[in-house]
């Protein structure tokens, strides 16, 4: 009975080393796909760089072109001043030339009376001061012009530097994308019926203020950023009122930030399978909505039914594998910068 006993408790010795061998041994497994949304940590970390270094290049290039479009009209309003001068400052420099200071000095001294003579100094210190005003302007108008050229052509190199920000941040896309399967061309959803929203609040340079997770999560427990609950209660006031959830806590993706809500395309829970009929057709309008007012309202990217959209490259295929949460054919995922 000793005996028996005895090779029992070896061979549970024996499996406790062996399992514990293996969990020394055995490599790190690669971190899961989040079930709730699809994709890795590392897809998600390189589609929010990419995707928010496209909105900060485009905002940007933007802003620097509305600057050079500015200076340019400075440029030609400037010039037109100056050439509508350039008759008034030719006539001062030939007045100059033919009166000259001994000139002018004999014509005071030949003034026949003192009341003339004074009336003389009024008139020559009159003109000298018409003189000055229009030469100061002439010269000022030359210099503005100067000066806003110079600036145009420091905008123009910072469009070309943001131009070049934007084509690597599409590339980085391209390349996070294609790691999964994705990247490709894909049709979108366009509705050109979809309302639009009113603006989030921007910074008076038209970038975007940066904002923390504080205000409480309308639709569940957690918090949201004010340009987030300001694009979901636009959305409910457009008509897309369908059961949503927003925060969550996860170790990367916007969720976990207040910044990204999940709208399922059905009334009333996330389904297990994919939309189709009616909760298609909203899942569409929704995903068309956003992009649409992507501007207004601080869009960092869009995914739906297999695609995702982001500033900078439009829709591009979206390869979610799985369940139809991580294949993102139940919900439109929003993602806020």
């Amino acid at each position: 009975m000793a005996a028996v006993t005895l090779r029992r408790l070896s061979a549970v010795l024996a499996l406790v080393v062996a399992v514990s061998m293996l969990l020394v041994t055995s490599p790190a497994r690669p971190a899961l796909a989040d079930p709730n949304e699809g994709g890795s940590k590392t897809l998600r970390d390189a589609l929010e760089s990419a995707a928010k270094g496209q909105a900060d290049a485009i905002q940007k290039l933007k802003a620097s072109k509305q600057r050079q479009t500015a200076l340019q009209q400075t440029v030609q309003q400037s010039q037109a001043s100056a050439k509508a001068l350039e008759a008034e400052v030719a006539v001062i420099a030939g007045r100059s030339y033919r009166l000259g200071r001994t000139s002018t000095m004999t014509m005071l001294l030949d003034a026949r009376s003192p009341d003339v003579f004074l009336e003389r100094v009024q008139n020559l210190d009159v003109l000298a001061q018409l003189d000055g005003q229009i030469l100061t302007r002439y010269r000022d108008d030359l210099a503005r012009a100067q000066q806003a050229k110079l600036a145009v052509e420091k905008e123009i190199k910072e469009q070309e530097k943001q131009v070049k920000a934007l084509t690597k941040k599409k590339k980085e896309a391209e390349l996070a994308l294609g790691s999964v399967g994705g990247g490709g061309a894909a049709g979108g959803f366009v509705n050109v019926n979809s309302p639009l929203a009113k603006p989030a609040q921007r910074n008076s340079d038209g970038s975007w203020p940066n904002e923390s997770c504080v205000i409480d999560d309308p639709t569940g427990s957690g918090c949201l950023t004010a340009r987030t609950l300001h694009a979901y209660k636009e959305a409910r006031a457009d008509g897309f009122t369908r059961y949503t959830k927003c925060y969550r806590s996860q170790s990367s993706g916007e969720h976990g930030k207040g910044q990204a809500c999940d709208f399922s395309s059905n009334a009333t829970t996330f389904k297990t399978s994919a939309a189709t009929g009616g909760d298609r057709t909203y899942g569409n309008n929704l995903a068309a909505y956003f992009v649409k007012n992507a501007d207004r309202l601080g869009v960092m990217y869009v995914i739906w039914f297999r695609e995702i959209w982001m500033p900078g490259t439009g829709w591009k295929s979206y390869s979610g594998s799985g369940s139809a949460s991580a294949a993102h054919t139940n919900h439109v995922h929003l993602s806020m910068l």
